[in-house]
């Protein structure tokens, strides 16, 4: 399987300016073939490939004012228009936008195939560097295994990241256990369990908004092009940083705990995207990182040998009554418990929402919260409208503007 190791390493003088070099030269290649493609296009209706644009970098390196190409390695200069290619074909195949300008402040990355760098004995040594790079091994590599790719990376807050991609051959499959979850995201509790459990949310940009505020109004004042607002926009950049890295810290050790303990891991299909449209409450859900979560725990569900399902984001979890079914009409955020009109049956709305979710895909949760035996396979009946004793739904969809999920719960 192939995985990515990411560590930090600190480069020497000489190092740290041939790779600022390297990762500005990636970034002018990369935009002059940007700009190329555009430009062909809108003036003259054709399209540029990467054949032609490699062509275009040979000629570049001919020319006077762009003789410093040469001082670098020819090779992630190369991958850098094989990433625009890529960026191009998933915005002609309408998985992502249309490529944009890299710009400096934004740090960059440069990567090195196998004949531009050189692994010996554990210690990197990339092209036109004498000295291997000082890498702070945080975590082992699997034994035997070589790197095939390794990328540089230059953080907007100046830190230095290194990523070797191997092919670990290890069977990391865990061994089966006989529970599932259903998983409710929200936002004063982060994730809240089908057995009960709440996981509080972390709110790391909270802890640091004041701290940034200063600094971002510190950076507002700064003349643009100066020094000082080189060094004010390092300021935000290191505490939007830590607080990154307090986010997918958490979501990392909890992920990895769901992994363990479950072996069948049921969640919505949320459309963040169109979530944080609102205006109130884009903070909150970009705080609390639901994507991240959801995409930790597919990949991680794929090395550990467990399954994630994710059922329609259309089914009203919150508003359904886990116990006869009832569907409300209507149910605001600031009501957080709540009776079913219908049986009398007293809800949390989270953890009601939880064990919906977890009922949705053909498991089911005793009133001991216990996980009964699923009703059939996990995938096969996932996506089907399952309501006990054949209840109807009222005011499911009615309610909700076409083409819109009902409002985030907090």
């Amino acid at each position: 399987m192939e995985k990515a190791y990411r560590y930090r390493f600190y480069p020497t003088v000489e190092q740290e300016s041939l790779l600022r070099r390297t990762i500005g030269c990636v970034r002018l290649v990369f935009n002059k073939a940007l700009a190329t493609r555009t430009e062909a296009w809108y003036e003259r209706q054709e399209r540029v490939d990467y054949v032609q644009t490699s062509t275009l970098l040979t000629n570049w390196k001919k020319q006077n004012d762009l003789q410093f190409l040469n001082e670098v390695s020819c090779v992630p200069l190369q991958q850098g228009l094989r990433h625009l290619q890529t960026a191009f074909t998933n915005f002609f195949a309408g998985r992502a936008r249309y490529p944009n300008f890299k710009k400096k402040r934004s740090g960059g990355s440069a990567e090195f195939t196998k004949s531009a760098f050189k692994w010996n004995s554990g210690q990197v040594y990339l092209a036109k560097c004498s000295e291997p790079l000082r890498v702070k091994w945080s975590r082992q590599m699997p034994t035997g295994c070589e790197p095939t790719t390794i990328t540089v990376k230059l953080d907007p807050s100046g830190r230095w990241f290194v990523s070797l991609r191997i092919n670990d051959p290890r069977n990391e499959t865990m061994q089966s256990v006989d529970s599932a979850v259903g998983l409710d995201v929200g936002i004063s509790s982060l994730v809240t369990l089908s057995t009960g459990e709440k996981i509080a949310n972390p709110k790391a940009f909270d802890k640091h908004y004041q701290k940034l505020r200063k600094v971002q109004k510190s950076l507002s004042r700064k003349q643009k092009g100066s020094r000082n607002r080189d060094k004010a926009r390092l300021k935000v950049a290191r505490i939007q940083a830590r607080i990154s890295d307090s986010r997918k810290d958490h979501i990392h050790k909890l992920t990895t705990r769901l992994i363990r303990e479950n072996q069948t891991i049921v969640v919505e299909d949320l459309a963040v995207k169109n979530m944080v449209k609102n205006p109130k409450l884009a903070r909150a859900i970009s705080d609390a990182a639901w994507s991240e979560l959801v995409r930790q725990l597919e990949y991680k569900q794929v090395w550990y040998g467990r399954t994630l399902v994710k059922i329609d984001r259309w089914f009203p979890s919150s508003k359904r009554c886990g116990n006869c079914g009832h569907v409300v009409e209507k149910l605001p955020l600031n009501i957080r418990e709540w009776d079913c009109p219908n049986c009398r049956t007293h809800h949390d709305r989270d953890i009601n929402a939880a064990k919906n979710i977890l009922r949705q895909c053909g498991l089911g949760v005793s009133p001991s919260g216990a996980t009964a035996v699923a009703v059939g396979h996990t995938v096969t009946v996932c996506g089907a409208n399952i309501r006990p004793d054949g209840h109807k739904s009222k005011g499911q969809l009615q309610n909700t503007r076409k083409g819109r999920k009902q409002k985030p719960e907090s």
